[in-house]
């Protein structure tokens, strides 16, 4: 544990407490982003969480016990998500059986939260489903995918009549024994329309609902990913037949965050994605940054007051080590050691309380998702810092102490943990004392 303090704390007294209260702090923001807004989405929208699927097929994930399956769960329900997917009961013994007694535990908690499955469009898969539905009791959105792009059929030796009769078949299997089915395209960022046009109007007369195009490698830019949504809700209208569109998006090229949200502006009524992104290769679309800018953006009202829960469990459950400069959930994410940094934040706190702290030096409200500022001590700190950090913990702050520690602390190649200072703080207080 490093030597950080948290919010609130003893405020340091300062005259300028006095008087009215500020102005709330975002009235002191001057909000460039408004001269050109990215379009709000004209549909009502939902979240899949895709973290107990395409999440732990992440090379270095861990697949989840169980029981952090089901606490999981809880918590994607916590943060407002409508939907997760809970795997592929076809891929082992195990897969199904977990799928079973998530379904079971989401009836016996009365949890709103939708769940999904995946399958191959292979009849064997869909009978494993059905199985699932069977033992667990209760219904399961079936995504079953195909590779569709003219790469994948040249690798794979597949024709076009192929895709559209292997769909045809599994979808109109699973819709007659009561699935609500919707139909995945892999690699559909890179295929073409006349291949996408002959599928999607296929899983549609087969009685497929959704149609999930799908940035399997990356590939796709923010323009690439509206001109597919809007595309593709145009061939719905056409058909006259009902039918919704949902995004999947990896970050190959870091674009998975704007190609969602670009995706939603054109018409896209769900969302695919994974906590802290995890997934193939460098991973899939991160829920947790796309609920925090969904927030900021001010199209999602559910309180994300434990969203760094919902990280935190991910990161444990999959054995996922959260990156330090991760937004929000990052270790850094709201520390800071830095002199200039600390003092305007602790200057803040005296005059505007926690709120106008939590602008200052942070485009993101730190509380709002259940994080916190923090100040610590280290080589490019100030006497602020280490006045703050003793006096919040009820320590002795005279300059003496203060001195001592700041000078200690610029010696270090890197920021002290907490124990090290006080240490140092026992130290002086050794010193101090008089001889016997």
């Amino acid at each position: 544990m490093s030597g950080v303090t948290p919010f609130p704390s003893p405020r340091t007294p300062d005259s300028r407490d006095e008087g009215p209260s500020p102005a709330p702090p975002e009235s002191l923001i001057y909000d460039w982003n408004q001269a050109e807004t990215i379009p709000r989405p004209p549909q009502p929208f939902e979240l899949i969480d895709e973290t107990l699927r395409d999440g732990i097929q992440s090379p270095s994930a861990t697949n989840p016990c169980l029981e952090d399956k089901l606490e999981l769960i809880e918590l994607i329900q916590a943060i407002g998500v409508d939907a997760v997917n809970l795997g592929m009961p076809c891929s082992s013994p195990r897969a199904l059986a977990d799928v079973v007694a998530m379904s079971r535990h989401i009836q016996a908690r009365r949890l709103t939260i939708t769940p999904a499955v995946a399958a191959r469009t292979v009849l064997g898969d869909v009978e494993k489903v059905i199985d699932a539905v069977q033992q667990g009791g209760m219904p399961l959105r079936l995504y079953v995918f195909i590779g569709a792009s003219s790469l994948r059929q040249w690798a794979e030796g597949w024709s076009l009549d192929f895709l559209a009769n292997a769909s045809a078949s599994t979808i109109g299997f699973a819709v007659r024994e009561g699935l609500d089915v919707a139909f995945v395209t892999e690699d559909t960022s890179r295929a073409s329309p006349e291949i996408l046009d002959r599928l999607f109007r296929t899983a549609l007369g087969q009685g497929a609902r959704h149609l999930v195009l799908c940035d399997t490698v990356g590939h796709a830019t923010p323009a690439g990913a509206r001109a597919l949504v809007r595309w593709t809700r145009q061939l719905i209208a056409s058909t006259g037949t009902p039918g919704k569109v949902e995004w999947h998006g990896h970050n190959d090229r870091g674009l998975s965050l704007e190609n969602a949200l670009a995706a939603l502006s054109a018409g896209a009524d769900r969302i695919q994605a994974c906590g802290l992104g995890v997934g193939e290769r460098v991973g899939n679309t991160a829920m947790d940054v796309l609920l925090l800018n969904l927030k900021l953006l001010g199209w999602y009202a559910h309180d994300l007051s434990r969203l760094a829960d919902y990280t935190r469990k991910v990161s444990e459950a999959l054995r996922i080590p959260i990156p330090f400069n991760h937004p929000l959930s990052g270790e850094d994410a709201f520390r800071t050691g830095t002199g200039v940094h600390a003092s305007a934040l602790i200057k803040a706190l005296g005059r505007g309380g926690d709120r106008l702290a939590d602008h200052l030096y942070s485009s993101v409200p730190a509380r709002e998702f259940g994080r916190e500022q923090r100040i610590e001590v280290g080589f490019m700190s100030g006497l602020s810092n280490v006045r703050f950090w003793l006096e919040s913990r009820g320590l002795p702050s005279d300059e003496t102490l203060c001195q001592e520690v700041l000078c200690w602390a610029k010696e270090r190649d890197r920021l002290p943990r907490e124990e090290e200072i006080l240490q140092q703080v026992e130290a002086h207080r050794r010193r101090r004392q008089p001889p016997g």
